[in-house]
């Protein structure tokens, strides 16, 4: 993998996402919906993102499950189609890659992680022919002697042997497949790694393990992060900027350490209260109640009113914009009225890999 040395990168945005939407159809079947006389349904997943991450960077999206998360992650390597937005890649609209060789070169600079190691390798292919797939597809090696070295050195890099290539995924355990799936990702010499829950199929130990060889990747190749979890402590420790989203939406953005200290959204308030207070400060927390709204049936105003404690009329009525307070972007009318008491958090510990 050729290195791009992390002092000649650019501070331009490597990703630039405007007004990013995906919006799915989950109506019943035209006939069924003329005879009971009902409408169509439609669940917005992502609805008006906005976000950029710069080279060499690692950006995080949180919150809870079936907020848009892994849509998102999707929709930016081109697995989903958006029903409506923009994503640009050094500056270039993505979706004007129309012929086949603009559309490889693209894809050749990013890959995804995927969530589950146990699920994403070809259980009848040895690990060699998994990692060697992107090699093969983008032409990368003119012989089978390069391939060989280059899945070799890949296999290095992830902390395995060459030797292990002649084996099959059943033969690892989960951290080892994780391995595997990046070093696949690493092969066709991207630049951008969209991760969605890369260690959230692992117990903690592995996961600080994985964590710290992508870290180390990350400076060794200068890449570039979106990291897709909904563990914090992970999150926290990798990430330069957070993005925290409720019902496909982002609710603030603002540095890892800012958000985690001085957040300036409830909801992400009620995230970090969710984090064990292992110094057993006997800070008060203030427990929000309430679950996630029907996606397909969001409230009115506000999304997150319902089990917000400092809601009002307009929250209740008209939705937020975002907006920049002390450094963060918020969408909140609390926020922007000054309705929020001052709060402090601890960052969380990290991971210690055994």
């Amino acid at each position: 993998m050729a290195e791009r040395s992390m002092s000649k990168l650019s501070s331009e945005p490597l990703l630039e996402v405007t007004d990013l939407a995906k919006h799915f159809d989950v109506s019943k079947p035209w006939l069924a919906r003329k005879i009971e006389g009902a409408q169509k349904q439609i669940l917005k997943a992502v609805d008006g993102l906005e976000f950029k991450i710069n080279q060499g960077q690692t950006f995080s999206l949180v919150g809870e499950s079936g907020c848009g998360k892994s849509t998102v992650a999707k929709l930016v390597v081109g697995l989903h189609k958006p029903s409506r937005g923009v994503i640009k890649f050094e500056g270039r609209n993505v979706a004007d890659a129309h012929s086949r060789a603009d559309s490889a070169a693209l894809r050749r600079r990013w890959q995804m992680i995927f969530q589950d190691p146990y699920a994403s390798l070809n259980p009848r292919w040895r690990v060699r022919d998994i990692i060697a797939e992107p090699i093969r597809v983008f032409g990368l090696v003119k012989s089978r002697d390069e391939q060989i070295d280059k899945v070799g050195a890949l296999l290095t890099q992830v902390g395995l042997s060459p030797v292990d290539g002649e084996k099959y995924p059943h033969e690892f355990s989960g951290g080892q497949r994780q391995r595997i799936s990046i070093a696949r990702a690493l092969s066709s010499n991207p630049e951008f790694l969209v991760c969605d829950e890369p260690t959230s199929a692992l117990d903690v130990s592995v996961q600080a393990q994985i964590l710290n060889l992508m870290k180390d990747l990350q400076k060794e190749f200068g890449l570039t992060y979106l990291f897709i979890s909904h563990n914090l402590a992970v999150v926290y420790h990798l990430s330069d900027k957070i993005g925290v989203m409720y019902l496909g939406r982002l609710c603030e953005v603002a540095a890892a350490k800012d958000l985690f200290t001085r957040p300036q959204h409830p909801y992400t308030r009620l995230l970090l209260e969710t984090i064990p207070d292992l110094e057993m400060t006997g800070r008060e927390r203030v427990p929000v109640a309430g679950e996630v709204p029907n996606p397909i049936n969001p409230p009115p105003g506000c999304a997150f009113h319902p089990r917000c404690p400092f809601a009002n009329d307009r929250c209740r009525s008209e939705a937020p914009t975002p907006t920049e307070r002390s450094g963060h972007i918020v969408a909140c009318h609390a926020a922007e009225e000054g309705r929020l008491p001052d709060a402090t958090f601890q960052a969380p510990k990290q991971p210690v890999a055994s």
